[in-house]
């Protein structure tokens, strides 16, 4: 329920400050007082679009508040959702306009979206403009209006889901098929790659043992040149260095023998002449296995060229043979498995389609016995609104092609119109083929209270919902909201006096102007106040004593009623 809403700086408006409480509020006003703006305010609070026009003249920014109350419980568990608390049961909610661009939106203290505004408001308020009657000239307003009625909308939102997981997995198959062609080639190159690879039966290791190898065979001479005189330097029994060490080993143990100290220098010397005896043999040894062997590099040379040939086929920088290979057969076992990942899908979507065929009929059965229910209500309403010889039906066709095949959309298989026949002996017809106004706004009254006693939405707003509508039909309308207030929280904004007088609250709004700008203000009207503003409303004249008369009249029997 609306318990307060203030408007700071919104076009005409400084500031106004709207109490509302139970029961049945109107709000009216001389033509072009600024009861389409306070909507407007209203409509903004709601989560309908702003722009900086809205921006009162010279006023740094707009804003409209409100606090609601919370009793339904999706409300509340939508706030719940987003770790928002009531206060006392209610939420204040604030929007704030910016003449340079774009302003705010606050729950309580948390900032939301505009399309989170608008997903709560629509938990809370159900608001009709004037235009809005337009709305059931849609077909799809005509479903999401009976699925509301039968209370399958969370099913509704359930089928969409798989419908929507159905085209993902029909698109990633469809997807999967297309490329079958590119795929084949793809496996029969990883193939032929894994075969060449294997063919190398390259050894751990076996790359740089034989760069090291070709590099030996490649610098023969010289590295037996060197050998050779490094053998030479160790043998030659005149100046070789074994001669050299066994003096210096014999001269530093006759030291040592005489100074003591001299025993660490003398165990040196002997471990030196010991390596270099070893290095000695060591050098003998390799220098007569050395040998050149030119088959043994030709062989080299080959085995290292075809692996860099192989190489340079399908490595990049940094990679290796190893690396690859191992890479492409991961591949190679995902492509060869990729039919029965087809497969797999394919048994998804036969999976789907069974379960979206199930959850349309389900869906389909719940809105035919639903609509029976909404054709009798609006029809009782209808006659309490004067048009007791009209007949509303709700037609529920399924969908299905030339060969019989149910067809699905996003909401099911379901084709839904609202038809009516305002005449006995005349064919119901589709909504927008009504010529009178009055019999739309009659339709969507009735259609609106119908929901409005199946769902939890607490408060109704109807902005000249008597567009079109006079004399006996008025009273019956005016009668029709009073009821209807009884239950719910509704808020008119009406030019007819004889649903004025029903109102519990009375609100009047004038346009003021001091010759240098123009404000709007409202005013509570009760007593006296309200009779002149009855009085207006009914022919104009809110002093004549005739007009006077007339209106208290009707307010005594609005009382009555």
């Amino acid at each position: 329920m609306i318990e307060r809403i203030s408007v700071r700086d919104f076009i005409l408006v400084d500031h106004l400050d709207l109490e509302f409480g139970p029961g049945l509020t109107c709000l009216s006003g001389e033509t072009g007082a600024g009861k389409s703006i306070l909507v407007g305010a209203i409509s903004v609070l709601f989560g309908a679009k702003a722009n900086p026009d809205m921006v009162r003249q010279s006023a740094a920014e707009a804003q409209v508040s409100g606090w609601f109350r919370v009793p339904a419980p999706k409300a509340r568990d939508w706030l719940a959702a987003r770790d928002i608390t009531p206060e006392d049961g209610a939420v204040l909610v604030r929007r704030t306009i910016k003449p340079a661009g774009r302003g705010s939106i606050y729950i309580q203290r948390a900032a939301v979206t505009r399309a989170d505004l608008g997903e709560f408001a629509a938990l809370l308020i159900d608001l009709h403009g004037q235009h809005a009657h337009q709305s059931l000239f849609s077909e799809a307003s005509h479903r999401n209006l009976l699925d509301r009625y039968a209370g399958v909308e969370g099913e509704v939102d359930a089928f969409e889901a798989l419908f929507r997981e159905l085209a993902t997995s029909r698109d990633a198959l469809a997807d999967a098929q297309s490329r079958i062609a590119e795929r084949e080639r793809e496996t029969e190159l990883l193939r032929f790659a894994l075969e060449e690879i294997a063919a190398l039966a390259l050894g751990d290791g076996e790359v740089d043992a034989l760069e090291a190898e070709r590099a030996r065979l490649a610098q023969f001479e010289r590295l037996a040149e060197h050998v050779t005189k490094a053998t030479a330097l160790l043998e030659d029994e005149e100046s070789g260095g074994s001669i050299v060490l066994t003096a210096l080993r014999t001269a530093l143990e006759a030291a040592a023998r005489i100074d003591p100290q001299l025993d660490p220098l003398a165990r040196r010397g002997d471990s030196v002449a010991i390596e270099v005896e070893d290095i000695r043999r060591s050098l003998a040894e390799y220098r007569v296995a050395l040998e050149f062997d030119p088959a043994r590099l030709e062989w080299i040379e080959a085995r290292l060229a075809d692996i860099r040939r192989v190489e340079r086929k399908y490595l990049e920088s940094d990679q290796d043979l190893a690396a690859y290979h191992a890479r492409a057969q991961r591949n190679l076992e995902a492509l060869e498995t990729a039919e029965e990942s087809h497969a797999a899908l394919r048994g998804k979507i036969a999976e789907l389609n069974r379960a979206i065929a199930q959850r349309a009929a389900a869906l389909h059965q719940a809105r035919v016995n639903a609509a029976s229910g909404l054709e009798r209500g609006v029809a009782a309403i209808l006659g309490e609104l004067a048009m007791g010889a009209a007949r509303f039906k709700v037609e529920v066709e399924t969908r299905t092609n030339d060969a019989g095949t149910l067809v699905c959309g996003p909401r099911g298989a379901d084709r839904i119109r609202f038809l009516i026949s305002a005449n006995p002996g005349v064919p119901p017809r589709p909504l927008h083929q009504i010529a009178s106004g009055g019999e739309i706004s009659r339709v969507m009254l009735a259609i609106k209270t119908v929901l409005a006693d199946a769902d939890e939405i607490g408060s109704l707003i109807f902005d000249e919902i008597d567009t079109g509508v006079g004399g006996a039909v008025a009273v019956a309308m005016a009668r029709h909201l009073a009821t209807l207030a009884r239950v719910k929280q509704v808020i008119c904004i009406t030019h007819l006096a004889t649903i004025a007088v029903q109102a519990d609250n009375h609100i009047v709004v004038q346009k003021t102007s001091d010759g240098t700008s123009t404000r709007i203000r409202t005013a509570n009207v009760a007593g006296d106040d309200r009779v002149e503003e009855i009085a207006r409303m009914l022919s104009g004249d809110s002093e004549g004593e005739s007009s006077l008369s007339h209106a208290r009249a009707l307010i005594d029997a609005a009382r009555r009623s």
